[in-house]
């Protein structure tokens, strides 16, 4: 690929078109310097097309694998299975992949092989989490302990690999019900749609072995809650978020907004953030 012109906006391909493919696209669509969505890929193209009615400048839809030939940055937002298909040829080929699967990165990180040796890039937003930056900091450091404890709607856990395949049922759940403790990576497999923030996490900080995390169904709670402890030589510090779910309750809303603001630190003058 030719060395863009710095005056060149670079090319936005989004693989997934669902609660937050479609909010990234339409912020994409309005107008963002610097940024110019060019494709989209979603398992039902018509659909897509149909909702792109209204785009100021609708774009193709393509498949997962081709989404690099009309990109410089790729975004995940597909389910976590597919991750793959979309990263290996965007990394062969040098481009840069925005994973929001974060999860099934953990069991992926041959990619990150890939993407040095083709001069690719994999960036992993903050998401629904929050302190991404001060555990990145400390991570220079020595951490002792990082623990996460997930509070959600029974809702946002529907269809967990690990309730089901434990026969682990929460509809007329009427109290707080802890269905999970063990390794970041544990939940990752074990919740694939439902805590890519604990594999952020562990990313960040002390890996996907020594990052801890606890999963709550909660009938109590309409957001998806939570809340991170850290123990460092730098600093000791605790933080809650409470996020509002999106059209998918698996996903909160702050989840596709992160993603606009990980783009746009991409071609902005000024970077705020670690």
């Amino acid at each position: 690929m030719p060395p863009l012109n710095k005056t060149d906006p670079l090319r936005v391909a989004l693989g997934g078109f669902g609660a937050i493919g479609k909010t990234v696209a339409q912020r994409l669509d309005r107008g963002i310097e610097g940024l110019m969505l060019t494709a989209v890929s979603a398992r039902h193209a018509e659909r897509a097309t149909a909702a792109m009615a209204d785009f100021t400048r609708p774009v193709p839809v393509v498949a997962l694998e081709e989404l690099w030939q009309t990109a410089d940055i790729v975004v995940e937002c597909a389910p976590a299975a597919v991750l793959r298909v979309l990263a290996e040829p965007a990394l062969t080929h040098g481009r840069t992949v925005i994973v929001l699967s974060s999860g099934a990165l953990l069991d992926n990180l041959d990619l990150v092989d890939m993407a040095r040796q083709h001069g690719g890039r994999i960036l992993v937003p903050t998401g629904a989490l929050l302190g991404l930056d001060a555990v990145v900091a400390a991570a220079e450091g020595e951490i002792a302990r990082v623990h996460m404890i997930t509070r959600k709607p029974p809702s946002g856990l529907a269809g967990a690999p690990y309730l089901e395949q434990r026969g682990i049922v929460l509809d007329g759940l009427e109290a707080p019900r802890c269905v999970f403790r063990g390794t970041a990576h544990a939940a990752a497999r074990g919740f694939p749609a439902n805590v890519n923030v604990a594999a952020a996490l562990a990313l960040a900080g002390i890996g996907p072995e020594r990052t801890t995390i606890e999963i709550w169904a909660d009938p109590g709670v309409t957001r998806n809650t939570h809340r991170i402890e850290v123990e460092a030589d730098a600093a000791r510090f605790s933080m809650q978020i409470e996020n509002v779910p999106s059209e998918n309750p698996k996903t909160g809303k702050l989840t596709p907004l992160s993603t606009i603001a990980v783009l746009k630190k991409l071609v902005s003058p000024l970077a705020i953030g670690t």
